[in-house]
């Protein structure tokens, strides 16, 4: 009887599966998410240049007790008339100032004297006392966002209180830089129609003279590593496999080549180094595994650097092994994010990549693999040795996580010679 299929042909199944781990054309995340955008300082003045599509600033309770109470004329320093609008909205949206709240409102087409903005809006920061830099970059957030959903090319974002010293102002300048350029992303890889975006130009308002260029730019690599780690932990298991974390890495190092090294150890490899604990894990699955080890080493050289490791989490899809994950509440579907440590990994070697730290040699290190279930795969009761010469008794193959931990904490502190290692794991057991 002829066989079905002719000799090397592969199977329907494997065919799928060839294409599907391609990910077609996605990508598994994105170095430069921010494309042309354009964020920078700006003074405030009379004459024009401090003019966007919308304006947006921010006031704690106290400050908009204040405005409410009497109103200011600090928004009449933006443009004439401002002040009353926003006196208007603040009662009309009953706007106090609280953490997270926000109002906006499009102006008049005719609207006093020159028109310098279209929309304007306040964002709440909480009281005064309870605001963080993670405050700050949440009030950037909100105004690009909201920059973005009126479809405006250009946003003014100004603190309501500018008497900060210089480099408190600094600090806070750089939050919001790096909130306002996470607040512009949206993730369209996987929608059939994505949405074109407007937003092109975020300005900050600066006190006069000082200039915060530097802050800016250290703003970009934080939100360019903040918005990788979402993509990566965004993206489906057979787009973000093993091999794309190890090419995430690829990229990193060579955007970087001054500073960034990588070495990724194959299955071989890692058997060489007695990996069996994180190798145990991966023997179900059809996908190589990738132990990755990103190096950042500071200009000046490793000499009298402090080593530190990051550790990650790197399961790209956890089915649960033979104790399968099933019924209601198992989230079998959720387990693309299983990799969270490992994205956020990835995203802090894009950070410290961008803003060259001193004084510190990082070493970023994921063990990547799937927890699949097979003939060769791992079963409950088996025992595993580690490349320590530790000795595991896997009672459960859902407990994955520590196995390929294990292995990738040894090499953290016996190979890269890590003297403080933070692990990032989504563990529940």
């Amino acid at each position: 009887r002829a066989a079905k299929y002719s000799v090397g042909a592969p199977r329907r199944r494997h065919g799928v599966r060839s294409y599907a781990v391609s990910g077609a054309s996605y990508p598994p995340g994105e170095m430069h998410p921010f494309g042309d955008l354009v964020v920078s300082g700006v003074e405030k003045t009379q004459d024009g240049s401090a003019s966007a599509d919308m304006l947006v600033v921010s006031l704690c309770e106290g400050d908009a007790a204040a405005l409410a109470a009497s109103g200011d004329a600090l928004f009449e320093e933006f443009g004439e008339g401002l002040g009353a609008v926003v006196y208007e909205l603040m009662q009309e949206m009953e706007f106090t100032g609280k953490a997270g709240s926000s109002a906006f409102t499009r102006l008049p087409a005719v609207f006093g004297g020159s028109q310098k903005f279209k929309h304007v809006g306040v964002v709440g920061l909480g009281k005064a006392s309870d605001v963080t830099p993670e405050t700050w970059a949440s009030f950037g957030s909100a105004a690009t966002a909201a920059a973005q959903k009126a479809k405006c090319t250009s946003v003014l974002i100004g603190k309501y209180w500018m008497g900060d010293d210089e480099a408190a102002f600094r600090s806070k300048a750089e939050s919001i830089a790096r909130g306002a350029l996470v607040g512009t992303f949206e993730d369209q890889r996987f929608k059939s129609k994505p949405v074109a975006k407007t937003l092109v130009d975020v300005k900050i308002v600066t006190p006069t003279g000082v200039d915060v260029a530097a802050e800016l730019v250290a703003a970009r690599a934080a939100a360019s590593g903040v918005v990788l780690t979402k993509q990566l932990v965004a993206a489906p298991a057979n787009v973000v496999t093993p091999t794309a974390l190890a090419d995430i890495a690829a990229a990193i190092a060579a955007e970087f080549p001054d500073t960034m090294t990588l070495k990724v150890l194959e299955k071989a490899e890692c058997e060489a180094m007695g990996m069996g604990s994180f190798l145990g894990v991966a023997e179900a699955s059809d996908e190589p595994v990738k132990f990755i080890h990103l190096t950042y080493t500071p200009r000046a050289g490793e000499e009298g650097a402090k080593k530190v490791a990051v550790v990650g989490k790197g399961l790209t899809f956890d089915s649960g092994g033979y104790n399968i994950k099933a019924g209601a509440g198992s989230m079998i579907e959720m387990m693309k994010f299983d990799m969270g440590g490992a994205g956020a990994t990835l995203g802090a070697a894009r950070i410290v990549a961008g803003t060259e730290p001193a004084g510190v040699q990082a070493h970023f290190i994921v063990a990547s693999c799937e927890n699949m279930i097979g003939s060769r795969g791992l079963r409950p009761g088996d025992i595993l040795t580690a490349s320590n010469g530790k000795t595991i008794e896997v009672n459960n193959t859902d407990a994955e996580g520590r196995l390929t931990l294990a292995d990738a904490l040894v090499y953290a502190e016996k190979t890269a010679g890590a003297t403080s290692i933070v692990d990032v794991a989504t563990l529940t057991g």
